[in-house]
């Protein structure tokens, strides 16, 4: 008998062990994130997620940082084609047409159940959800985003006799004042160019940027054609190479994505193009008064959307799904949102966030951070395609081939549309 009851009580030692183990039993998520601009963006994320994860002690959250965007999304690929994606990831909001092509993610629809919920996928700002909303559903989440901005430095334009308050708002003045703004040594050296537009890294986001300024898009909203040899592309790519060889404001050739931030801080031009995710990086590092302004105008002003969204991979589990999607509704609450832009330079993603006290205040003093959520009444939804990385580099390349001289915008552009329609023809 005592032999029985020993036997009995082990046993039920044993199940309360395993009750015990599976109601702490936690959901691991992972999730691969980006780092294309600078900022301490790595810090800031580390800290939501370790305030996530002490209110949900039920799911840990593995954060990867995983190069820029398009390393993201190769690690992604090459994660899913292995068979272990990770959970969720935040990638280009662009990568919508690839990713859905590879069946590679779930539509928050098909997760989503309250009208609490429902009402959180429409609290977004519409110009943001155009890259993310295909066939009537909702892929991806906006998270860290962005739209192009014009950094100047108002002590250069003070020194050229130039109006600090008054940076260019059309093209004409954009090549005007860039010539007051290009400073030369006795030996005729240019040591401070006028502007700079990065064209490497994302050239094609900064050249649909000017495409739209003079009228045009450059894709349909099915990413199954594309408008590249349209006369006002040309016109558009033939600016962009006359800031350089017809106007001299800007140097010859390749200006890199990477390292513009630290021309500019360190004065080598006093005007850059650039993703307002840059905005606390510069504001933080800045020896000299410098302002923020919407992109100037040719036919009406124009920036493409930017940056990443929060994405979720359909090869998880039903409740790997359910604390992913818990966790991106606790990011992209009014409050973290607010936290995030403060710290990053990325805008709000919804207007609500605007409306909190943290964000109201940081605006309050400092105006400049409020230009990318303004300048989303003349955004665009960015390029995306099918197939998106093989036609970004179709007109990567073109880009390239143009402000280094080797075609004409004419040429290189008809050449990008011959090869992307080739690639598109399936799709359509």
């Amino acid at each position: 008998m005592k032999r029985l009851l020993g036997v009995l009580l082990v046993t039920l030692s044993i199940f309360a062990m395993m009750a015990n183990t599976q109601v702490f039993a936690k959901t691991e998520l992972t999730m691969f994130y980006p780092v294309a601009v600078g900022g301490p963006l790595t810090k800031i994320m580390d800290k939501l997620v370790s305030d996530f994860e002490a209110e949900n002690p039920d799911i840990t959250v593995k954060a990867i940082y995983s190069g820029n965007y398009f390393d993201t999304m190769i690690k992604a690929m090459t994660a899913l084609k292995g068979g272990n994606p990770p959970t969720l990831a935040v990638l280009l909001s662009t990568e919508l047409y690839t990713l859905i092509d590879k069946d590679a993610i779930i539509p928050f629809d098909d997760l989503i159940s309250t009208p609490q919920e429902k009402k959180w996928l429409n609290s977004f700002y519409p110009a943001l959800m155009e890259n993310s909303r295909y066939v009537g559903k909702t892929w991806s989440i906006p998270f860290q985003r962005s739209t192009i901005v014009m950094y100047y430095n108002k002590d250069a334009f003070r020194k050229a006799g130039l109006n600090p308050d008054a940076p260019p708002a059309t093209w004409d003045e954009l090549v005007d004042m860039g010539k007051k703004l290009v400073v030369k040594d006795s030996s005729g050296k240019v040591i401070q160019w006028g502007l700079e537009i990065p064209s490497s890294g994302y050239p094609y986001w900064m050249f649909q940027a000017l495409c739209y300024q003079n009228g045009e898009v450059l894709m349909n909203n099915k990413g199954n054609k594309v408008y590249f040899n349209k006369p006002g592309v040309v016109q558009a790519l033939q600016f962009w190479k006359d800031l350089s060889y017809k106007y001299g404001i800007m140097p010859k050739g390749t200006i890199e994505w990477g390292t513009l931030r630290e021309d500019f801080l360190k004065q080598k031009t006093a005007i850059m193009w650039h993703s307002t995710g840059n905005l606390t990086a510069v504001k933080k590092n800045a020896s000299f008064d410098f302002g923020v302004a919407m992109l100037p105008a040719k036919k009406q002003r124009g920036t493409p959307t930017g940056g990443g969204n929060f994405y979720i991979f359909k090869k998880s589990s039903p409740k790997e799904r359910k604390a992913a999607l818990k966790f991106i509704k606790w990011m992209t609450q009014p409050v973290r949102v607010a936290q995030w832009s403060i710290g990053t330079g990325y805008m709000g993603t919804r207007p609500d966030a605007y409306e909190t006290d943290e964000l109201k205040n940081y605006v309050k003093s400092f105006p400049t951070a409020a230009i990318a959520r303004d300048q989303l009444k003349y955004a665009t939804a960015e390029l995306s395609v099918h197939e998106n990385d093989r036609v970004y580099k179709i007109l990567d390349d073109a880009i390239q081939a143009a402000l280094t001289g080797a075609e004409t915008p004419e040429a290189a552009l008809q050449r990008a549309q011959k090869q992307a329609d080739r690639i598109l023809k399936r799709y359509q």
